[in-house]
């Protein structure tokens, strides 16, 4: 890791999206010049099954500030998680930790980075956490408090063995209103599909890496703020091919048949 341990992460560099040029999507803070769910959907493919939970958190990012690189680190934490093996619910950073994990559930998916990687995004744009709470209960509050209180299934969804459903009805706050002008209509539609209750029902890395809140960064006369080119965002292995389908004609617009040696430059 050390040769190739960038300078920062995204704590230590500026996140305001206002300081952005017009030739980048202006939701788009500079510290997430690149879609984070590239290197997500890499490792969950690689190799399948078991598939690693990896206790994602905004410290686990180092990002490059001249080439606007983003690479996960500290991997202290990861697991392969094999279907029907039992893990531990006490994982991952608590600003960062899936609402089915609070619920005490041991049988989990990469859903839970899923989750993580929505409430890293969400951190980026609003400058602070969205859910900062103090402990294991007031997280759940603070969760509560802006998606809502989840239903009945919602609960079992997340944990069958959870038994007790005792909690106040909140309404879900409208996401605009959470983050207000600092995202656009796209990254408050993604989050929301990120953001949700049910593990199954939220968008997977690849998905959200064909959302049309990345669309700018498909054209190739997108540049970063330095006026530098991007960087490689689209080297995508023949697992990644293979696993998105049709949704490569979105994520790779045109070369959908092609597969370059994305594996390579993912080392």
């Amino acid at each position: 890791m050390i040769p190739s341990c960038l300078q920062t992460h995204p704590s230590l560099t500026p996140s305001l999206p206002t300081s952005l040029p017009p030739s980048l999507p202006p939701s788009l803070p500079p510290s997430l010049p690149s879609p984070l769910p590239l290197p997500l959907s890499f490792l969950f493919l690689s190799p399948p099954p078991p598939s690693p939970s990896l206790s994602l958190s905004e410290q686990n990012l180092l990002l490059d500030p001249n080439t606007h690189v983003v690479k996960l680190c500290d991997f202290g934490s990861a697991k392969m998680l094999v279907p029907g093996e039992s893990n531990i619910a006490y994982i991952c950073s608590r600003y960062y930790r899936a609402p089915e994990l609070i619920f005490g559930a041991t049988d989990y998916s990469t859903a839970i980075d899923t989750w993580s990687l929505g409430c890293v995004m969400a951190e980026l744009l609003l400058a602070q956490p969205l859910f900062p709470g103090e402990s294991n209960v007031d997280q759940l509050v603070e969760i509560i408090k802006v998606v809502g209180t989840p239903t009945r299934q919602e609960i079992q969804s997340m944990n069958p063995n959870y038994t007790e459903f005792k909690f106040p009805q909140i309404k879900a706050h409208p996401w605009a209103r959470v983050f207000k002008s600092k995202g656009t209509p796209e990254c408050i539609d993604l989050l929301s599909k990120i953001l949700q209750y049910t593990p199954d029902k939220r968008v997977t890395p690849m998905e959200t890496c064909a959302h049309a809140l990345f669309d700018e960064l498909r054209d190739p006369k997108t540049r970063l703020p330095n006026q530098r080119p991007l960087p490689q965002l689209f080297d995508f292995t023949p697992e990644e091919v293979r696993a998105a389908g049709d949704l490569m004609r979105k994520l790779q617009p045109g070369q959908a048949s092609q597969v370059s040696g994305g594996a390579a430059g993912r080392q």
